[in-house]
């Protein structure tokens, strides 16, 4: 359990901080980073291979130097054993023997540069293997950091594109979410409504109106009536006329034929 725990606990470590690592990110800085490390990695590359380089053109200065020598030894070799052989033929032994004793000397010297420059041509060969190898390795690296170059390139144009991208998108969300032609919809909104009150009070007081006009001519027959009546009360049977020379005509209404049925 206490594995388990401790466990846990540094998965959840190592995760946070690899998220606080991402977060704090930058591609561009990265890949900025990352070409400097890699342009270092190159200019220690060519330190070495220049080291490389170096030491195969001692090995190969030195080797044409055993050779050099090999062929001087001979030469030397050869004019001893001429004059040796002048001096024999002069009839004299002691000098003759003398030059054959110096060729013999050349002549192992010759031996000794040529056994030199043997022994080294097999390091040569192998220094100018690696040397060849390492140059192409070189020449590799540098087309990997003109790619490396231009993929950081790319990439930052593709970032800061993404990011121009980003902010537009967040400005048009913005806009949307504070956009003024909703304003406008909702005043226009208010407004009709507003629109609306009015009709539905202009038409309340249009029919309040005609309710009151209705009342007023009922009040005009009642009134009619009434005064009628009191002409007949008195004695006046004429009916009253009304504008016009006509006699204002009774309201059917007001007549009950019944009670006449019953006179």
């Amino acid at each position: 359990m206490k594995q388990s725990i401790f466990g846990r606990m540094a998965q959840l470590a190592k995760a946070n901080i690899n998220s606080l690592l991402d977060q704090a990110e930058d591609p561009q800085k990265m890949l900025d980073q990352m070409v400097r490390d890699y342009t270092n990695n190159i200019a220690e590359a060519e330190s070495a291979v220049a080291q490389t380089i170096g030491n195969l053109r001692m090995l190969q200065d030195d080797y044409n130097e055993d050779i050099k020598n090999a062929q001087d030894w001979g030469n030397k070799a050869l004019a001893a054993s001429r004059k040796a052989d002048e001096y024999r033929a002069g009839g004299n032994a002691a000098d003759a023997q003398k030059f054959d004793n110096l060729a013999k000397v050349a002549l192992q010297r010759q031996m000794s540069s040529e056994n030199e420059a043997k022994a080294a041509e097999p390091n040569i060969a192998s220094q100018t293997e690696v040397v060849d190898r390492l140059k192409t390795g070189l020449d590799q690296m540098k087309g990997k950091l003109n790619q490396l170059t231009s993929k950081r390139n790319e990439l930052v144009a593709r970032s800061k594109t993404a990011a121009a991208q980003s902010q537009v998108h967040d400005a048009l969300k913005s806009i949307d979410f504070m956009d003024p032609t909703s304003e406008v919809g909702r005043f226009e909104e208010k407004i009709r409504r507003e629109e609306a009150k009015v009709r539905g009070q202009q038409e309340l007081a249009a029919s309040s109106l005609d309710a009151q006009f209705n009342q007023l001519e009922d009040l005009g027959e009642q009134t009619e009536i009434e005064a009628r009546l009191a002409a007949l009360k008195s004695g006046n049977s004429k009916p009253a006329i009304g504008a016009g020379g006509t006699a204002a005509p009774a309201s059917s209404s007001t007549v009950d034929e019944a009670g006449f049925d019953k006179l």
